[in-house]
Protein backbone atom coordinates (compact mmCIF):
# COMPACT_ATOMS: atom_id res chain seq x y z
CA UNK A 1 0.00 0.00 0.00
CA UNK A 2 1.34 3.14 -1.06
CA UNK A 3 2.72 5.43 2.11
CA UNK A 4 0.10 8.75 2.62
CA UNK A 5 1.53 11.61 1.71
CA UNK A 6 1.87 14.72 4.34
CA UNK A 7 3.07 17.67 4.39
CA UNK A 8 6.43 17.31 5.98
CA UNK A 9 7.36 14.56 3.36
CA UNK A 10 6.18 17.07 0.48
CA UNK A 11 7.69 19.73 2.37
CA UNK A 12 11.19 17.12 2.21
CA UNK A 13 10.24 16.26 -1.64
CA UNK A 14 10.13 19.72 -3.20
CA UNK A 15 14.20 20.31 -1.75
CA UNK A 16 15.31 17.45 -2.38
CA UNK A 17 15.23 15.85 0.71
CA UNK A 18 12.88 12.30 0.21
CA UNK A 19 15.73 9.86 0.47
CA UNK A 20 16.66 9.30 4.36
CA UNK A 21 20.66 9.77 3.69
CA UNK A 22 19.64 12.82 1.84
CA UNK A 23 17.56 14.05 4.66
CA UNK A 24 19.56 13.35 7.47
CA UNK A 25 22.97 15.07 5.75
CA UNK A 26 20.83 17.91 5.45
CA UNK A 27 20.08 18.24 8.71
CA UNK A 28 23.28 17.59 10.69
CA UNK A 29 24.38 20.62 8.43
CA UNK A 30 21.86 23.12 9.59
CA UNK A 31 22.50 21.50 13.68
CA UNK A 32 26.03 21.90 13.02
CA UNK A 33 25.07 25.91 11.68
CA UNK A 34 22.30 26.72 14.39
CA UNK A 35 24.88 24.69 17.13
CA UNK A 36 22.71 22.61 18.21
CA UNK A 37 24.09 19.30 19.47
CA UNK A 38 21.67 16.95 17.87
CA UNK A 39 21.46 13.55 16.29
CA UNK A 40 18.84 12.09 13.90
CA UNK A 41 17.91 8.48 13.06
CA UNK A 42 16.87 7.34 9.88
CA UNK A 43 13.75 5.48 11.70
CA UNK A 44 13.04 8.81 13.33
CA UNK A 45 12.82 10.64 10.00
CA UNK A 46 10.38 7.75 8.93
CA UNK A 47 8.35 8.41 12.00
CA UNK A 48 8.10 12.10 10.74
CA UNK A 49 7.18 11.27 7.58
CA UNK A 50 4.30 9.58 8.63
CA UNK A 51 0.52 10.79 9.14
CA UNK A 52 0.17 12.05 12.92
CA UNK A 53 4.22 12.22 13.45
CA UNK A 54 5.34 12.88 17.25
CA UNK A 55 6.61 15.94 18.12
CA UNK A 56 10.52 16.45 17.82
CA UNK A 57 12.13 17.39 21.10
CA UNK A 58 13.28 20.63 21.45
CA UNK A 59 16.80 21.13 20.25
CA UNK A 60 15.28 19.10 16.72
CA UNK A 61 12.45 21.51 16.82
CA UNK A 62 14.85 24.23 16.07
CA UNK A 63 16.60 22.44 13.43
CA UNK A 64 13.48 21.63 11.63
CA UNK A 65 13.04 25.31 11.66
CA UNK A 66 16.21 25.98 10.27
CA UNK A 67 15.67 24.39 7.42
CA UNK A 68 12.70 24.56 6.55
CA UNK A 69 12.20 28.28 8.03
CA UNK A 70 8.58 27.68 9.39
CA UNK A 71 7.14 27.18 12.41
CA UNK A 72 7.13 22.68 12.30
CA UNK A 73 4.11 23.09 13.28
CA UNK A 74 3.19 24.08 9.92
CA UNK A 75 4.51 20.86 8.33
CA UNK A 76 2.26 19.36 10.45
CA UNK A 77 3.80 18.45 13.88
CA UNK A 78 2.17 18.78 16.83
CA UNK A 79 2.47 22.19 18.06
CA UNK A 80 5.05 23.13 20.85
CA UNK A 81 3.85 25.39 23.56
CA UNK A 82 5.13 29.33 23.02
CA UNK A 83 7.91 29.44 26.20
CA UNK A 84 8.77 25.82 25.77
CA UNK A 85 10.82 26.57 22.09
CA UNK A 86 11.82 30.45 21.48
CA UNK A 87 10.15 31.38 18.09
CA UNK A 88 13.26 33.12 17.16
CA UNK A 89 15.58 29.98 17.19
CA UNK A 90 15.53 29.28 14.00
CA UNK A 91 17.83 32.02 12.28
CA UNK A 92 20.84 30.85 10.59
CA UNK A 93 23.61 33.40 12.35
CA UNK A 94 25.33 36.04 9.75
CA UNK A 95 28.41 35.55 11.69
CA UNK A 96 28.80 32.29 9.53
CA UNK A 97 31.66 32.39 7.59
CA UNK A 98 30.23 31.56 4.02
CA UNK A 99 33.33 30.33 2.16
CA UNK A 100 31.82 27.21 0.23
CA UNK A 101 28.29 27.29 -2.10
CA UNK A 102 27.28 24.67 -0.92
CA UNK A 103 26.64 26.46 2.75
CA UNK A 104 25.79 29.63 0.73
CA UNK A 105 23.34 27.71 -0.84
CA UNK A 106 21.67 26.17 2.11
CA UNK A 107 21.17 29.26 3.70
CA UNK A 108 20.04 31.00 0.61
CA UNK A 109 17.18 28.24 1.04
CA UNK A 110 16.82 27.84 4.52
CA UNK A 111 16.27 32.02 4.48
CA UNK A 112 14.31 32.19 1.57
CA UNK A 113 11.56 30.08 2.77
CA UNK A 114 11.45 31.94 6.31
CA UNK A 115 11.22 35.22 4.38
CA UNK A 116 8.36 33.37 2.23
CA UNK A 117 6.40 31.41 4.29
CA UNK A 118 6.18 33.00 7.97
CA UNK A 119 3.07 32.70 9.67
CA UNK A 120 1.66 30.90 6.96
CA UNK A 121 -0.46 28.76 9.70
CA UNK A 122 -1.89 32.63 10.21
CA UNK A 123 -6.04 32.25 10.47
CA UNK A 124 -7.66 35.83 11.29
CA UNK A 125 -9.92 34.26 13.83
CA UNK A 126 -6.48 33.99 15.32
CA UNK A 127 -5.36 36.14 18.52
CA UNK A 128 -2.45 37.98 17.48
CA UNK A 129 0.01 38.14 20.32
CA UNK A 130 3.90 38.92 20.97
CA UNK A 131 4.99 34.87 19.46
CA UNK A 132 3.47 36.36 15.80
CA UNK A 133 5.37 39.67 16.40
CA UNK A 134 8.68 37.55 16.84
CA UNK A 135 7.98 35.65 14.43
CA UNK A 136 7.12 38.16 11.41
CA UNK A 137 10.18 39.81 13.39
CA UNK A 138 12.43 37.15 12.31
CA UNK A 139 11.06 36.45 8.55
CA UNK A 140 12.07 40.40 7.99
CA UNK A 141 15.64 39.42 9.58
CA UNK A 142 15.71 36.40 7.43
CA UNK A 143 15.09 38.91 4.33
CA UNK A 144 17.89 40.67 5.15
CA UNK A 145 20.66 38.16 5.82
CA UNK A 146 19.36 36.69 1.56
CA UNK A 147 19.59 40.35 0.41
CA UNK A 148 22.86 40.94 1.98
CA UNK A 149 24.51 37.77 0.59
CA UNK A 150 22.52 37.80 -2.96
CA UNK A 151 21.32 41.01 -3.83
CA UNK A 152 18.01 42.24 -4.60
CA UNK A 153 16.93 41.22 -7.98
CA UNK A 154 15.61 37.41 -6.87
CA UNK A 155 14.76 38.26 -3.15
CA UNK A 156 12.01 41.05 -3.92
CA UNK A 157 9.41 39.22 -4.80
CA UNK A 158 10.11 37.25 -0.97
CA UNK A 159 10.02 40.33 0.64
CA UNK A 160 6.84 41.79 -0.87
CA UNK A 161 5.19 38.47 -0.27
CA UNK A 162 6.27 39.27 3.21
CA UNK A 163 4.85 42.79 3.70
CA UNK A 164 1.64 41.39 2.11
CA UNK A 165 1.67 38.43 4.76
CA UNK A 166 2.38 41.96 7.69
CA UNK A 167 -0.78 44.16 6.12
CA UNK A 168 -3.20 40.72 6.05
CA UNK A 169 -2.10 40.29 9.87
CA UNK A 170 -3.17 44.12 10.54
CA UNK A 171 -6.10 44.12 8.71
CA UNK A 172 -7.61 40.64 9.45
CA UNK A 173 -5.97 40.49 13.00
CA UNK A 174 -7.76 40.57 16.35
CA UNK A 175 -4.42 42.34 18.90
CA UNK A 176 -4.14 44.71 21.12
CA UNK A 177 -3.31 48.87 21.06
CA UNK A 178 0.75 47.65 21.61
CA UNK A 179 0.61 44.84 19.71
CA UNK A 180 -1.10 46.89 16.85
CA UNK A 181 1.47 49.54 16.68
CA UNK A 182 4.58 46.55 16.86
CA UNK A 183 2.76 45.27 13.41
CA UNK A 184 2.27 48.72 11.96
CA UNK A 185 6.28 49.25 12.59
CA UNK A 186 7.13 45.91 11.43
CA UNK A 187 4.98 46.79 8.20
CA UNK A 188 7.13 49.87 8.01
CA UNK A 189 10.47 48.11 8.37
CA UNK A 190 9.59 45.43 5.47
CA UNK A 191 8.62 48.45 3.19
CA UNK A 192 11.97 49.79 3.49
CA UNK A 193 12.74 46.21 2.78
CA UNK A 194 11.06 46.32 -0.18
CA UNK A 195 12.21 49.16 -1.42
CA UNK A 196 16.26 48.36 -0.99
CA UNK A 197 15.53 45.44 -2.58
CA UNK A 198 13.61 46.79 -5.54
CA UNK A 199 16.72 49.80 -5.79
CA UNK A 200 19.33 47.12 -6.10
CA UNK A 201 17.61 45.81 -8.55
CA UNK A 202 17.32 48.49 -10.97
CA UNK A 203 13.37 49.55 -10.51
CA UNK A 204 13.54 52.56 -9.11
CA UNK A 205 9.91 53.74 -9.01
CA UNK A 206 8.96 50.43 -7.17
CA UNK A 207 11.96 51.95 -4.60
CA UNK A 208 10.57 55.25 -4.28
CA UNK A 209 7.10 53.57 -3.80
CA UNK A 210 8.23 51.67 -0.89
CA UNK A 211 9.86 54.21 0.87
CA UNK A 212 6.90 56.55 0.22
CA UNK A 213 5.26 53.75 2.09
CA UNK A 214 7.61 53.57 5.04
CA UNK A 215 7.97 57.12 5.40
CA UNK A 216 4.04 57.93 5.41
CA UNK A 217 3.52 54.76 7.92
CA UNK A 218 6.75 56.64 10.60
CA UNK A 219 4.60 59.37 9.70
CA UNK A 220 1.15 58.15 10.97
CA UNK A 221 3.24 56.46 14.30
CA UNK A 222 5.24 59.59 14.89
CA UNK A 223 8.29 57.23 14.67
CA UNK A 224 11.54 58.67 14.39
CA UNK A 225 13.26 55.69 13.32
CA UNK A 226 11.52 54.45 10.77
CA UNK A 227 11.13 58.24 9.29
CA UNK A 228 15.11 58.61 9.58
CA UNK A 229 15.18 55.30 7.30
CA UNK A 230 13.01 55.94 4.68
CA UNK A 231 14.44 59.41 4.31
CA UNK A 232 18.34 58.20 4.92
CA UNK A 233 17.71 55.52 2.16
CA UNK A 234 15.79 58.23 -0.35
CA UNK A 235 18.70 59.89 0.20
CA UNK A 236 21.14 57.11 -1.20
CA UNK A 237 18.80 56.64 -4.20
CA UNK A 238 18.79 60.50 -4.97
CA UNK A 239 22.62 60.25 -5.03
CA UNK A 240 22.49 56.96 -6.91
CA UNK A 241 20.27 58.90 -10.11
CA UNK A 242 22.67 62.09 -9.74
CA UNK A 243 20.44 64.25 -7.63
CA UNK A 244 22.35 65.55 -5.39
CA UNK A 245 20.29 68.79 -4.14
CA UNK A 246 17.38 66.68 -3.39
CA UNK A 247 19.82 63.91 -1.73
CA UNK A 248 20.98 67.02 1.05
CA UNK A 249 16.91 67.98 0.90
CA UNK A 250 16.04 64.45 2.07
CA UNK A 251 19.21 63.67 4.36
CA UNK A 252 18.84 66.83 6.42
CA UNK A 253 15.18 65.75 7.17
CA UNK A 254 17.12 62.21 7.97
CA UNK A 255 19.23 64.25 10.55
CA UNK A 256 16.95 65.85 12.37
CA UNK A 257 14.86 62.61 12.99
CA UNK A 258 18.45 60.78 13.63
CA UNK A 259 19.46 63.31 16.18
CA UNK A 260 16.66 62.52 18.27
CA UNK A 261 17.88 59.11 18.41
CA UNK A 262 21.17 59.34 19.06
CA UNK A 263 22.53 56.62 17.59
CA UNK A 264 26.37 57.77 16.37
CA UNK A 265 25.99 54.92 13.69
CA UNK A 266 23.03 56.07 12.00
CA UNK A 267 24.38 59.73 11.90
CA UNK A 268 27.55 58.38 10.28
CA UNK A 269 25.52 56.86 7.91
CA UNK A 270 23.74 60.17 6.89
CA UNK A 271 26.79 61.92 7.15
CA UNK A 272 28.47 60.09 4.65
CA UNK A 273 25.50 59.94 2.30
CA UNK A 274 25.35 64.12 2.46
CA UNK A 275 29.49 63.85 1.96
CA UNK A 276 28.47 61.45 -1.35
CA UNK A 277 26.00 64.69 -2.63
CA UNK A 278 28.34 67.33 -1.87
CA UNK A 279 31.10 65.55 -3.99
CA UNK A 280 28.58 64.95 -6.88
CA UNK A 281 27.66 68.98 -6.79
CA UNK A 282 31.80 69.67 -6.55
CA UNK A 283 32.05 70.78 -3.44
CA UNK A 284 34.74 68.98 -2.12
CA UNK A 285 35.50 70.86 0.76
CA UNK A 286 32.10 70.55 2.07
CA UNK A 287 32.31 66.84 1.17
CA UNK A 288 35.58 66.75 3.15
CA UNK A 289 33.82 67.80 6.48
CA UNK A 290 30.99 65.73 6.15
CA UNK A 291 32.81 62.20 5.63
CA UNK A 292 35.33 63.31 8.65
CA UNK A 293 32.50 63.89 11.02
CA UNK A 294 30.69 60.42 9.56
CA UNK A 295 34.57 59.11 10.43
CA UNK A 296 34.57 60.52 13.80
CA UNK A 297 31.24 59.48 14.80
CA UNK A 298 32.27 55.50 14.21
CA UNK A 299 35.01 56.57 16.22
CA UNK A 300 33.33 55.37 19.30
CA UNK A 301 30.31 53.29 17.49
CA UNK A 302 28.87 51.98 21.26
CA UNK A 303 28.32 55.86 22.17
CA UNK A 304 24.99 57.17 22.95
CA UNK A 305 21.90 54.93 21.80
CA UNK A 306 22.22 51.24 20.15
CA UNK A 307 21.89 51.53 16.51
CA UNK A 308 18.93 50.45 14.51
CA UNK A 309 18.52 46.83 13.45
CA UNK A 310 18.99 47.87 9.85
CA UNK A 311 22.20 49.34 10.45
CA UNK A 312 24.69 46.45 10.57
CA UNK A 313 25.71 46.87 7.03
CA UNK A 314 27.36 49.73 7.65
CA UNK A 315 31.54 49.28 8.91
CA UNK A 316 35.25 50.28 7.70
CA UNK A 317 34.25 49.05 4.14
CA UNK A 318 31.43 51.64 3.64
CA UNK A 319 33.61 54.62 4.71
CA UNK A 320 36.42 53.68 2.45
CA UNK A 321 33.95 53.19 -0.29
CA UNK A 322 32.67 56.73 0.36
CA UNK A 323 36.26 57.86 0.17
CA UNK A 324 36.60 56.46 -3.13
CA UNK A 325 33.70 58.08 -4.13
CA UNK A 326 34.22 61.66 -3.21
CA UNK A 327 38.13 60.84 -5.01
CA UNK A 328 36.63 59.34 -8.40
CA UNK A 329 34.03 62.26 -8.84
CA UNK A 330 36.89 64.99 -8.54
CA UNK A 331 38.70 63.04 -11.21
CA UNK A 332 41.29 61.38 -9.20
CA UNK A 333 41.09 57.53 -10.24
CA UNK A 334 44.23 56.29 -9.24
CA UNK A 335 44.32 58.05 -5.89
CA UNK A 336 41.34 55.98 -5.41
CA UNK A 337 42.65 52.82 -6.00
CA UNK A 338 44.07 51.98 -2.53
CA UNK A 339 40.32 52.75 -1.23
CA UNK A 340 38.57 50.46 -3.44
CA UNK A 341 40.92 48.10 -2.51
CA UNK A 342 40.70 48.71 1.16
CA UNK A 343 36.94 48.14 0.67
CA UNK A 344 37.18 44.95 -0.78
CA UNK A 345 39.54 43.53 1.50
CA UNK A 346 37.44 44.38 4.48
CA UNK A 347 33.63 43.50 3.43
CA UNK A 348 32.55 40.82 5.27
CA UNK A 349 31.76 37.17 3.80
CA UNK A 350 28.24 37.80 4.53
CA UNK A 351 27.49 40.50 2.42
CA UNK A 352 28.41 38.69 -0.71
CA UNK A 353 26.52 41.21 -3.23
CA UNK A 354 28.62 44.42 -1.94
CA UNK A 355 31.95 42.13 -2.71
CA UNK A 356 30.83 41.56 -6.04
CA UNK A 357 29.92 45.74 -6.60
CA UNK A 358 33.15 46.08 -5.27
CA UNK A 359 35.34 44.16 -6.88
CA UNK A 360 33.79 45.25 -10.45
CA UNK A 361 34.39 49.10 -9.39
CA UNK A 362 38.01 48.32 -8.03
CA UNK A 363 38.26 46.86 -11.86
CA UNK A 364 36.68 49.96 -13.31
CA UNK A 365 38.95 52.38 -11.60
CA UNK A 366 42.04 50.47 -12.51
CA UNK A 367 40.52 50.88 -16.28
CA UNK A 368 40.01 54.66 -15.60
CA UNK A 369 43.68 55.05 -14.27
CA UNK A 370 45.00 53.34 -17.27
CA UNK A 371 45.91 50.06 -15.41
CA UNK A 372 44.38 48.21 -18.02
CA UNK A 373 45.91 44.37 -17.02
CA UNK A 374 45.06 44.98 -13.15
CA UNK A 375 41.80 45.88 -14.16
CA UNK A 376 41.07 43.19 -16.35
CA UNK A 377 42.36 40.58 -13.35
CA UNK A 378 39.83 42.58 -10.82
CA UNK A 379 37.25 42.40 -13.68
CA UNK A 380 37.60 38.22 -13.41
CA UNK A 381 38.00 37.85 -9.86
CA UNK A 382 34.38 39.92 -9.22
CA UNK A 383 33.39 37.27 -11.52
CA UNK A 384 33.96 34.64 -9.22
CA UNK A 385 31.96 36.58 -6.87
CA UNK A 386 28.91 36.28 -8.89
CA UNK A 387 27.76 32.20 -8.22
CA UNK A 388 24.96 33.41 -5.80
CA UNK A 389 24.70 36.90 -6.59
CA UNK A 390 21.53 38.52 -8.20
CA UNK A 391 21.84 42.43 -8.56
CA UNK A 392 20.37 44.52 -11.22
CA UNK A 393 23.18 47.07 -10.05
CA UNK A 394 26.33 44.68 -10.31
CA UNK A 395 25.08 43.67 -13.38
CA UNK A 396 24.80 47.44 -14.48
CA UNK A 397 28.57 48.07 -13.53
CA UNK A 398 29.08 44.74 -15.13
CA UNK A 399 28.19 46.10 -18.35
CA UNK A 400 30.23 48.97 -18.17
CA UNK A 401 33.60 47.43 -17.27
CA UNK A 402 33.09 45.29 -20.44
CA UNK A 403 32.49 47.71 -22.10
CA UNK A 404 36.28 49.71 -21.22
CA UNK A 405 37.61 46.51 -21.56
CA UNK A 406 36.46 46.05 -25.27
CA UNK A 407 38.11 49.90 -25.39
CA UNK A 408 41.39 48.25 -24.64
CA UNK A 409 43.68 46.88 -27.03
CA UNK A 410 45.13 44.17 -25.14
CA UNK A 411 44.53 40.17 -24.78
CA UNK A 412 44.39 40.13 -21.51
CA UNK A 413 41.15 43.29 -21.63
CA UNK A 414 39.84 40.85 -24.89
CA UNK A 415 39.95 37.44 -22.57
CA UNK A 416 38.47 39.10 -19.46
CA UNK A 417 35.60 41.18 -21.50
CA UNK A 418 34.68 37.99 -23.14
CA UNK A 419 34.16 36.38 -19.69
CA UNK A 420 31.91 38.83 -18.63
CA UNK A 421 29.72 39.24 -22.11
CA UNK A 422 29.56 35.28 -21.27
CA UNK A 423 28.13 35.33 -17.63
CA UNK A 424 25.97 38.02 -18.82
CA UNK A 425 23.76 35.61 -21.00
CA UNK A 426 24.00 32.87 -18.71
CA UNK A 427 20.60 32.44 -17.07
CA UNK A 428 20.18 34.16 -13.93
CA UNK A 429 19.97 32.25 -10.57
CA UNK A 430 16.32 31.43 -9.53
CA UNK A 431 14.81 32.80 -6.57
CA UNK A 432 14.51 30.72 -3.61
CA UNK A 433 11.67 28.16 -2.73
CA UNK A 434 8.62 30.74 -1.83
CA UNK A 435 6.79 28.11 0.02
CA UNK A 436 7.28 25.32 2.53
CA UNK A 437 4.54 23.29 1.38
Amino acid sequence: MEQQETLFGRACADRGWERPAAFLAAFTQAARMIGEPVKLTARQYRRWCMPHPPRPRQRAWRVLHAMFGVNPADLGFPPAPYGEINPCTFLITDEIEESDVKRRTFVATAMGTAAGATLGAFTPAEAVGTPHVQELRAGLRALRTLGDAHGGTEVRSLAVRHLIRIRRVIEAGSYSESIGRQLRLLAGEAANRCAYLHFDACDQDQARHYWHEALAIGTTLDDDTLKAQALAMLGLQANYQKRPRQALDVLGAARRHAESIGSPVLLSIIASREADAFSLMGDHPAANARLAQAMRLMEHPQRGRRAPEWTAFYDRAEIEVSQAHMLTEAGKHRAALPYYQAAVTHTRGAYGRNLAARQFALADKFLKAGEAEEGAAAALTGLEHLSEVSSGQVRARMVEVRDALLAVDTADAREAADAITQRLRAPRPGPPPLDAA
